[in-house]
């Protein structure tokens, strides 16, 4: 199907700015984008009326002027965690150094020699694809599970840009199902997003409300014998910087319980710094 005038105009407009930013040095790219998308972008698409939407949802006792600052900070984030992906060795060699926490740094590194599959699951929070980055600056590739972009020409751009952190991708669907159950049998380590709303998938609880959840990272686990390990990418005050977190694996005990611990989990952070949050993505539209 040929590219509607709106999508040629979206595509071509991202890959502009992208490729403008690209030419300033890496602090000042992510500043001046997370900017651009807190003031221009965010307004102009509805982003911000979406997001405080969803924070009235969530979050009721939250007043007028919470929800703006929250709204904003997540645009800012949003933009910023865009160029930083797009940024490839640039955005590595930033994260090279930055701090790691949690258990999950352990069990990852031991579970390696056994030449046990991990899978490294994260929501749309912080800079979610940070973790591969991180991982990657240390020689250890991390696949990408990812859902491809409606816009079918920044979809291209956007799958150049992952694979430049990290490879192998795969494409969310029956090929790349195919592909990564390989990738796993081969003890490789996976990184996917969760909490991509899917309409015919189960309800879990997220947040308070009833989310659409795919239980394949947990079918997966329990399959090939899996570590699901929960990890994020937690951007800094500096808001160039951050902490990669992963958590305690959880535990193998039924599909629905696992992705239930991993959405609780992602909902702990997400009370915590509501600001990192994708607020724009329509995760409680049913």
């Amino acid at each position: 199907m040929a590219a509607s005038a709106y999508d040629l105009a979206v595509n071509a407009s991202l890959r502009g700015l992208l490729g403008a930013a690209r030419t300033m040095p890496y602090p000042m790219r992510v500043r001046f984008v997370g900017a651009l998308t807190r003031s221009l972008v965010a307004p102009l698409a509805g982003y911000h009326r979406r997001s405080e939407a969803n924070l009235r949802l969530i979050f009721p006792a939250l007043g007028p002027a919470e929800r703006r600052q929250i709204a904003r900070a997540a645009a800012d984030n949003a933009g910023r965690t865009l160029v930083e992906i797009f940024s490839g060795r640039a955005f590595i060699d930033h994260v090279r150094d930055a701090p790691a926490t949690g258990p999950g740094h352990a069990a990852t590194a031991a579970a390696r020699p056994e030449g046990r599959p991990g899978i490294l699951f994260s929501g749309l929070f912080g800079n979610c694809d940070g973790p591969r980055g991180w991982f990657a600056a240390r020689g250890v590739g991390v696949g990408g599970l990812y859902k491809p972009l409606a816009n079918e020409g920044f979809n291209e751009a956007y799958v150049e840009a992952i694979s430049r952190v990290s490879t192998p991708v795969f494409e969310r669907g029956r090929r790349g199902l195919g592909q990564m159950v390989g990738f796993l049998k081969e003890g490789g380590v996976l990184g996917a997003l969760f909490d991509q709303r899917l309409p015919r998938a189960e309800t879990l609880d997220f947040l308070g409300q009833p989310a659409r959840t795919a239980f394949s990272a947990a079918e997966l686990a329990l399959k090939y014998g899996a570590l699901m390990v929960p990890v994020y990418g937690i951007r800094q005050p500096d808001g160039l910087s951050f902490e990669f977190v992963a958590e305690a694996p959880i535990p193998h005990t039924d599909a629905r319980t696992m992705m239930q611990a991993a959405t609780d989990s992602l909902a702990a952070r997400v009370r915590a710094m509501p600001g990192q949050y994708f607020w724009i993505h329509r995760r409680w539209k049913d």
